[in-house]
């Protein structure tokens, strides 16, 4: 029964983290990340397909190699600060490029772009999970 329990727990944890990041993504951006994808927004379902998938990589790593839920919970807030900074980082690094303005037009291009910095920022964030 204490397996079940620990295991009911967890993905319990798991759910609310997911729900948190995609949150605290949403936030993040100028704009409704909803009210774009009732639009059919096809740039801004891609890059927040791309944050769900990649927050869903930190927490998967983070719960497979840790037996605590403190720990895993730990893990997960540091790979989603990562995520975080990846997306400043880019905005930095693009300077002549307004990310979430592209994506609010619709720019698929930016969209796939930031899919993919989510992706590769989480994988490489998930090795260094212990």
């Amino acid at each position: 029964m204490v397996v079940v329990t620990n295991i009911v727990a967890s993905v319990i944890v798991i759910i609310v983290l997911q729900l948190i990041g995609m949150l605290v993504f949403s936030w993040m951006t100028p704009f409704k990340d909803m009210e774009e994808l009732r639009k059919g927004n096809v740039a801004v379902g891609l890059a927040f397909g791309g944050k769900f998938i990649s927050t869903a990589v930190i927490i998967g790593v983070a719960a497979y190699t840790n037996t605590s839920i403190w720990h895993m919970m730990l893990w997960f807030a540091v790979g989603y600060v990562c995520l975080i900074a990846s997306y400043w980082i880019f905005e930095l690094a693009t300077p002549g490029l307004k990310v979430s303005e592209h994506l609010q037009k619709g720019n698929v291009a930016i969209g796939i772009l930031l899919c993919a910095v989510f992706l590769g920022t989480s994988f490489a964030v998930s090795s260094l999970i212990v």
